[in-house]
């Protein structure tokens, strides 16, 4: 089905071509000279000291876990009102993921005071989420972890240049994890990113990130050596060349992205604010926001009401989604169950909203306009 608004809309033009059309006849496309740029930009525009580029972000994830030696049957605190890479790293070394619910419907990250009750003498680490990049709480959760002595791994996928009292999310913790897929604010297509200012951990990643090899090809190419061993069992977690030029591209538009993005949110809340029973999370938030997506919520709603509601708008031409689906309540993840009454309601009662930085007054004016029709 093609829509008249969809729920995203692609921010290329001719300097992503030129980019990759510059890789390609340079002659180098693995792994190599774009992508330390790439990584040296990443890490200038967080102000943090190391970057590490990866095939995306469920893989850095993956190595977080790993470089904050969290083993099997360790616990890990994390939301389930995520997308599901978050919690699947956790199972990748076979530890054991405690779901904690939301602060509440209008503040759709994880909650403190739930993650301190959740603690036991095998939890090891908090993974947060920053929820369409809007900011955890993290001080109260930063306080927790030195009270307890755990990591604090940040998956800021939904949050390149979002802020926390002046300071950029994914720079709070130990690690931060960030995803270039396809319909983020920077997309390579696929594509992650790994940042801390740990220079002990950045080294571990770097050599875990190709297969535990002392050099690179692109590094030996250069004549920086002619040999290599191999110190650990790595992976095979590179970004390419390729990519990496899409992302210098994409670093160049992502402050003006967000911009528009910014009055994109400001023109929603105008228009649905005075609406019974729409409840706008993160409706008084103020620092600056990735506005990743844009969410809804239904008040006094059910699941039936919440899907009547996407496919009257779909009918219109107006795709929607839902960020997301409850974790805790897939079949996979039955024997992790647990009681999270907020997650359960915003699960069943969310619709997300077409969002990004092409979106017009009008597009935005006819979309709420829909959403007051229907639930007249």
């Amino acid at each position: 089905m093609e829509y008249k608004i969809p729920l995203f809309n692609l921010n290329f033009d001719k300097a992503e071509e030129k980019a990759v059309l510059d890789t390609l006849r340079s002659g180098w496309i693995s792994t190599g000279p774009r992508t330390e740029t790439f990584e040296k930009e990443f890490a200038s525009m967080l102000q943090i000291e190391h970057a590490l580029a990866l095939s995306n972000c469920t893989v850095a994830l993956h190595l977080a876990m790993v470089l904050c030696d969290i083993h099997e049957q360790d616990e890990v605190i994390c939301p389930s009102l995520t997308f599901v890479a978050t919690a699947n790293a956790i199972r990748y070394i076979n530890a054991v993921p405690v779901f904690a619910d939301i602060k509440s419907l209008e503040n759709l990250t994880i909650d403190p005071v739930d993650i301190e009750s959740k603690i036991t003498s095998k939890t090891k680490a908090i993974l947060v989420m920053h929820y369409g990049g809007f900011a955890c709480d993290m001080d109260a959760i930063a306080s927790i972890a030195k009270k307890y002595g755990l990591k604090i791994v940040e998956d800021a996928c939904h949050a390149p240049l979002s802020e926390y009292k002046g300071r950029k999310l994914g720079t709070l913790g130990d690690i931060g994890c960030f995803s270039f897929f396809s319909n983020k604010n920077l997309s390579t297509g696929e594509g992650g990113m790994l940042i801390t200012n740990n220079k002990k951990i950045y080294d571990q990643a770097k050599l875990l990130r190709s297969h535990g090899m002392t050099s690179l090809s692109y590094e030996r190419a250069k004549g920086h050596s002619t040999e290599y061993d191999v110190v650990t069992l790595g992976y095979n977690y590179r970004m390419d060349d390729i990519r990496a030029s899409i992302g210098i591209a994409q670093l160049e538009k992502l402050k003006h992205d967000i911009l528009k993005r910014s009055q994109v949110r400001k023109w929603y809340i105008s228009s649905l604010s005075d609406l019974d029973d729409i409840i706008i999370p993160f409706k008084e938030y103020n620092e600056v926001c990735s506005n990743y997506i844009f969410p809804i919520i239904l008040g006094n709603s059910t699941l039936k009401r919440r899907n009547e509601l996407r496919q009257k708008m779909a009918e219109a031409g107006i795709q929607t989604s839902v960020h997301y689906p409850a974790v805790h309540k897939f079949t996979i993840y039955n024997e992790f169950t647990c009681e999270l009454p907020l997650t359960n309601y915003v699960s069943d009662n969310l619709i997300t909203l077409p969002m990004y930085s092409q979106l017009t007054k009008s597009q935005v004016d006819f979309v709420t306009s829909i959403i007051a029709k229907a639930i007249e």
